[in-house]
C-alpha cells in the first residue's frame, strides 16, 4: 500500500506574502493620489472668488468681491503643510511616520473647517467695501457666496482621507532610504573580496594592480 506524505504547506504562506505587498501598494497609491489631488484642489480653489456684493459710493453702488486668500489664508497654509507631510511620510519610520501621518490628517481637517467657516464670513467684503467707499463704517450690501469655499473643503477632506490611509497602512509602506541602507553598505567589502579572489600572485600585472589598491598581494600565502 502506498502512502501520500507531502502536504504543500508553504503555498498558502506564499500567497499571503504576495497579497500583503499588493495591499500596501494599493493603499500607498491611494494616499498619494488623494493627498496630491486634495492639496491641488485647495490651492487652486482658494484663489477663486468666495464672496461678492456691492458697496455704496457717491450715491451709487460698485461691485466688491473677495477671494479665498482674502477671506482666510488657513486652507492654503494647511494644504502646503499637508503636501510636506505627504512627502515626509516616506522619509521617517515607526513613531515618526505615525506622527507625520497624524499631521497630514489634521491638516486636512483644519483646512476643511476653515473653508466651511469662511463660506459665511462677511468681514473680508466689509473691509473691501470700506476701502472702496472711503468710509470705515461702510458695510457690504447684497452679500452672496460662491461654491468655491465648499470646493476647498472637499479638497481638504481628500487630504484628511490620505492622512487616515497613512495612519492605517503607513507602517507597511517602504521608507525612502531603506533600499540604500540595505544594499549600499556591503558593496565595498564585496568588491574587495572579489578583487582579492581574482589576484593571481604568479601574474606580475595582478601584483601591480593589488599594490595600486593598497593591498598586500603576498597576504595569505
Amino acid at each position: 500500500m502506498g502512502y501520500v506524505s507531502a502536504v504543500p504547506v508553504p503555498q498558502p504562506r506564499a500567497a499571503r506574502s504576495g497579497a500583503a505587498p499588493s495591499g500596501a501598494r494599493r493603499s500607498l497609491a491611494a494616499a498619494l493620489l488623494l493627498g496630491a489631488l486634495g492639496s491641488t484642489v485647495v490651492l487652486l480653489s482658494a484663489g477663486q472668488i468666495w464672496a461678492e456684493g456691492t458697496a455704496s459710493v457717491g450715491g451709487g453702488t460698485v461691485p466688491v468681491e473677495a477671494d479665498g486668500g482674502t477671506v482666510t489664508g488657513v486652507p492654503t497654509a494647511l494644504a502646503i503643510v499637508g503636501l510636506a507631510a505627504l512627502v515626509a511620510v516616506f522619509a521617517v519610520r515607526r513613531t515618526g511616520r505615525a506622527l507625520v501621518s497624524g499631521l497630514l490628517a489634521l491638516s486636512g481637517a483644519g483646512a476643511a473647517t476653515a473653508a466651511v467657516l469662511g463660506a459665511g464670513d462677511s468681514s473680508a467684503l466689509d473691509a473691501e467695501a470700506a476701502r472702496v467707499s472711503g468710509n470705515t463704517a461702510a458695510a457690504v450690501e447684497g452679500l452672496s457666496h460662491t461654491v468655491w469655499p465648499y470646493v476647498t473643503a472637499g479638497g481638504a477632506l481628500l487630504i484628511l482621507v490620505a492622512g487616515l490611509f497613512a495612519l492605517r497602512f503607513g507602517m507597511s509602506w517602504p521608507a525612502m532610504g531603506g533600499r540604500y541602507e540595505r544594499s549600499g553598505a556591503p558593496r565595498p567589502a564585496r568588491r574587495k573580496a572579489a578583487a582579492a579572489a581574482t589576484t593571481d600572485p604568479d601574474r606580475p600585472e595582478d601584483l601591480w594592480k593589488a599594490l595600486d589598491r593598497g593591498e598586500d598581494p603576498t597576504h595569505g600565502d
